[in-house]
């Protein structure tokens, strides 16, 4: 790792407490290298002082360390598993579930949760945690606009309950969006409630180091209740479930 990185992700970790040695180094350095350079930056360190005195600049390192891409219903038949074997067991255990949505990026994920646990009540009794790095994907998944490239997976009756056509392209309809409540977090550093009957957390793993992966799965099996499930992205088997005390309950899906 050249020094310049080095003290940049030292920097960084002081300032904002997200500790950029927990990711993968070639991907995230290649990423924020072509922002630095875009930028007008031949090293990192001047890129971080400007970083400290431009909001904006700053907003788009986080975007560029996020990695937002998402979609409603992304790999269709997990959340089909989801919908007819998991929240049916979980529902038969208590009748309100705790629900989060663990790096919601645009909010595609937590919306499509709700679109679901609509089937089993109606959308005043859910309530879903979701939480992002990222301030301002928070704020563009509160807005609930999407293209239609985002909802290509979408459910035809779905899409006419609980989307609005709009000239940008299609709204998530305000019943749905009362159900969700969007928080920043750091998932590396910050501290997680218990208790939680289902975490959904899907396609940033990927971005991890073993270590920080490994944290992650200790800190989500803290979080959840016993019989709580995790949910993970489809790239994202958990390998050694046993060491976390999770079981496979189905493909990407672990039990406590």
């Amino acid at each position: 790792m050249s020094q310049d990185y080095e003290q940049f992700i030292d920097q960084v970790k002081k300032k904002t407490a997200i500790d950029l040695s927990q990711y993968k180094e070639a991907q995230m350095k290649r990423r924020l290298e072509s922002l630095r350079n875009k930028k007008g930056f031949d090293q990192f360190l001047p890129f971080f002082q400007a970083m400290t005195k431009d909001k904006d600049l700053f907003n788009e390192f986080l975007e560029r360390m996020t990695i937002n891409v998402s979609e409603f219903y992304r790999n269709g038949r997990r959340w089909d598993v989801l919908e007819t074997k998991i929240l049916p067991r979980l529902l038969q255990e208590r009748k309100k579930l705790k629900l989060w949505s663990a790096a919601c990026s645009t909010g595609e994920e937590p919306y499509t949760l709700a679109m679901i646990m609509s089937k089993f009540m109606p959308l005043t009794q859910v309530s879903i945690l979701a939480t992002d790095l990222d301030r301002a994907i928070l704020e563009r998944a509160k807005l609930g606009l999407y293209t239609e490239r985002s909802l290509k997976e979408v459910p035809k009756d779905i899409l006419t309950a609980y989307f609005e056509k709009d000239p940008m392209g299609y709204k998530v309809r305000d019943e749905v969006k009362r159900t969700v409540q969007f928080k920043q977090q750091n998932l590396l550093a910050d501290r997680f409630d218990d208790q939680y009957d289902l975490i959904v957390c899907r396609n940033v793993m990927i971005y991890f180091t073993e270590e920080a992966k490994h944290e992650l799965y200790l800190k989500f099996s803290k979080a959840l209740r016993p019989g709580g499930v995790l949910f993970v992205g489809s790239t994202e088997q958990i390998f050694n479930p046993s060491l976390y005390d999770f079981e496979s309950e189905d493909t990407f899906f672990y039990k406590k």
